[in-house]
């Protein structure tokens, strides 16, 4: 059944097998599509840090240019996840992988040897349109291989999700510092390794990928979208899910304000965000096991919606005492820890929500649309959310009404429903959904 609020999760309810094993445990197919997680976030973090101060500095673009570069990559990778999806539920994940692979390869090299705005321009679109193609199909099939798991009495499928996170977590963390030891030749030195990264990514996939992946039914094009609009409960869910990446961006807009303000600069930002990275690294599994075992996936998102209201309440809480130098840095280091275990309840939880509430055969589609819908929130949010800073509200205003949000989003989490017979993944038939 996949009906996670049943036995599988419940509190007290049967236990499955040994918990220290999973990863031995896991397929072939699994380990290689969590390899691939960690090896995509290797090259592309070794990559996307260093862009914009060599788009500033090497190239001389003005800073409105670096921010519609950096926009426009984040619109052509997260906007276009819907097309991914739809397209690794057409023709199947392998070919969507191995295409996406060859384009990161060609966009980053040109990358490296890019001077003229169009070039790069052109550079960052090809960048993140490969990480459209091969992310929703590599996150798609994982999710339905981790439904698999779960019915198949191995465990809760959250724990093959956060093992996913954990490996692109520990990519996001080692990128940078790959970058970094390779940004002492130059950038162009950067770019090329991550090119040449992704050469050994798209080889081990071309040998190691099955052409077809057993239960997973290709389907064709049309009706998809039209059906997904009509899902009530699955935007419920892309609502919920944008309001998490919502609070989660302001890693990038309001912590470092509330930094500089407390430190007189923003040099304790990378401890904080190596912070963030660390925990999740040592904490997601043992995190998701916990919550497993008492929280079902619905209660699971609003526990980590709750504590990321909290981490943004310790900083309201603060502000009026106008704390500096480590005191100051307290808050802000709270906030981080609050909003990163909130994080690790939230994200594997909803991606394993996603195959309960996919039409048959369309999980690629909804994995993307996830990304694309939430992305599209953050987007629109973003722009409320910076003029908070600049309305002259006191100073605990801005944070209390971020606080607001996630605890809202709460009331948007889909409700649970008896299971529906006869719709499956496509592997067994009459597998109940929620």
């Amino acid at each position: 059944m996949l009906d996670h609020e049943n036995k599988a999760a419940a509190p007290g309810g049967p236990k499955t097998v040994p918990r220290r094993r999973t990863w031995s445990r896991l397929s072939p197919l699994l380990r290689l599509l969590i390899l691939t997680q960690l090896a995509f976030n290797i090259g592309f973090f070794a990559v996307l840090p260093f862009l914009a101060e060599h788009l500033g500095t090497a190239i001389g673009m003005a800073g409105w240019l670096v921010g519609l570069v950096l926009g426009l990559r984040t619109f052509s990778q997260q906007g276009l996840f819907v097309v991914g999806g739809a397209l690794a539920d057409r023709y199947g994940v392998r070919p969507v992988v191995l295409a996406g692979c060859a384009l990161r390869i060609v966009g980053f090299g040109w990358l490296g040897y890019a001077r003229e705005t169009w070039a790069v321009l052109g550079a960052v679109l090809l960048i993140g349109f490969a990480a459209a193609l091969f992310s929703p199909a590599v996150e798609s099939e994982v999710a339905r291989q981790a439904v698999c798991w779960e019915e198949a009495g191995r465990g809760p499928r959250t724990h093959v999700l956060a093992l996913f996170t954990v490996a692109g977590q520990a990519g996001a963390f080692v990128g940078p510092l790959l970058g970094a030891l390779l940004l002492a030749v130059d950038f162009r030195a950067v770019c090329l390794a991550g090119a040449a990264g992704f050469v050994f990514v798209l080889a081990g996939h071309a040998w190691l990928l099955p052409q077809h992946i057993p239960g997973r039914t290709r389907v064709k094009g049309g009706g998809g979208v039209r059906a997904l609009l009509r899902n009530r409960r699955f935007l419920a869910l892309c609502c919920a899910y944008g309001a998490y990446l919502l609070a989660y961006n302001q890693l990038y807009l309001v912590l470092p304000a509330e930094v500089e303000r407390a430190a007189g600069s923003q040099a304790p930002l990378a401890w904080l965000f190596a912070l963030s990275s660390l925990l999740v690294v040592t904490a997601q599994l043992p995190v998701t096991r916990w919550a497993a075992d008492r929280l079902d996936l619905r209660r699971c998102m609003a526990a980590g919606l709750l504590l990321i209201a909290a981490g943004f309440g310790v900083v309201a809480l603060a502000r009026p005492a106008e704390w500096t130098g480590t005191a100051g840095l307290g808050p802000a280091a709270g906030f981080v820890v609050l909003l990163t275990l909130g994080q690790m309840l939230v994200a594997p939880a909803a991606r394993a929500w996603v195959p309960d509430l996919a039409a048959d055969g369309r999980l690629g589609l909804y994995t993307g649309a996830l990304s694309s819908v939430s992305g599209l929130i953050v987007l629109a949010g973003s722009a409320g959310t910076g003029s908070l800073l600049d309305t002259g509200l006191p100073p605990a205003v801005p944070w209390l009404v971020l606080a607001a949000i996630p605890v809202a989003s709460i009331a948007l989490l889909p409700r649970h429903e008896g299971p529906r017979q006869g719709r499956s993944l496509g592997h067994q038939p009459g597998t109940a959904r929620r």
